[in-house]
């Protein structure tokens, strides 16, 4: 799937999930504004009310015409996703620029009741101009399932606390991977998750919040390039930082054979 998707932008010349500019990480501080440019495939999802368009979900550009987001996020309204943002109370920032949505594809089998495959694809009404602010994340291998305690950051303008503001300015987070057999547990997330999701973080403090739906989970392979292995999916009704609940997101590699008969058949 990663060399599928390679060969879409290739010819451009920009390789997926490498920044030009490098995001500043550690593995003990969170919660902060990113390095502009620095996590290149983010998106704001954006929807119009009256003449104005409001941001309400993240996403991930995965190709020069395609993004991937939550199912959740998409409904009967008019969108535009914006590609190449820092701050969103910025109208025209540098390397920014707002593309329609040409097609939006959500899974067939989402089912919002029990928040299962929770993913949709939406394919840009016009190639985007790949450069150093906009970049393609890479897809994990099919199936790829990261260990627990993997270090990855989620990345949005999410609330900044439960019942907050939305964040101006992107926003970073580390949130080591909790992997399956602890997230089931009865006092964690019981059978509210699946294999085909991704636990992370639920330490109480840092966390993804409303408003980060559908951005995406960021983890970083050997050889320095990035992954989007997660989108952002749902969190606790008691808080965005509530204890032994953390962040489940879509595990992006239980979805490879959609993404691709989509991206392919679209």
């Amino acid at each position: 799937m990663k060399f599928l998707v390679l060969a879409l932008f290739v010819a451009g010349a920009y390789a997926c999930g490498r920044p030009t500019y490098p995001p500043i990480i550690s593995r003990v501080v969170g919660g902060d504004d990113v390095r502009q440019h620095s996590w290149p495939w983010q998106v704001s999802l954006q929807y119009q009310s009256g003449s104005s368009f409001y941001h309400t979900c993240g996403g991930t550009l995965i190709s020069d015409q395609w993004v991937v987001t939550a199912a959740h996020c998409i409904g009967s309204r008019t969108y535009r996703v914006y590609l190449g943002k820092h701050n969103l109370n910025i109208n025209s920032e540098s390397g920014s620029i707002a593309i329609s949505p040409g097609k939006i594809i959500v899974h067939p089998k989402w089912d919002s009741y029990r928040i299962l495959n929770d993913i949709a694809l939406i394919k840009l009404a016009t190639p985007v101009k790949l450069s150093d602010s906009i970049k393609p994340a890479c897809l994990p291998t099919a199936g790829e399932v990261l260990p627990h305690n993997a270090p990855c950051y989620v990345t949005g303008w999410g609330r900044l606390w439960t019942g907050g503001p939305l964040a101006d300015v992107l926003q970073q987070a580390l949130l080591p991977v909790v992997d399956y057999a602890t997230c089931s547990r009865s006092d964690w997330w019981g059978n509210l998750v699946t294999t085909n999701m991704i636990c992370a973080g639920g330490d109480g403090n840092l966390a993804s919040c409303n408003g980060d739906s559908g951005g995406p989970l960021n983890c970083q392979n050997p050889d320095g390039s990035w992954d989007v292995h997660g989108v952002v999916s749902f969190g606790s009704s008691m808080g965005c930082n509530y204890p032994k609940k953390p962040s489940v997101f879509t595990r992006v590699s239980a979805y490879s054979s959609w993404m691709n008969d989509v991206m392919t058949s679209n």
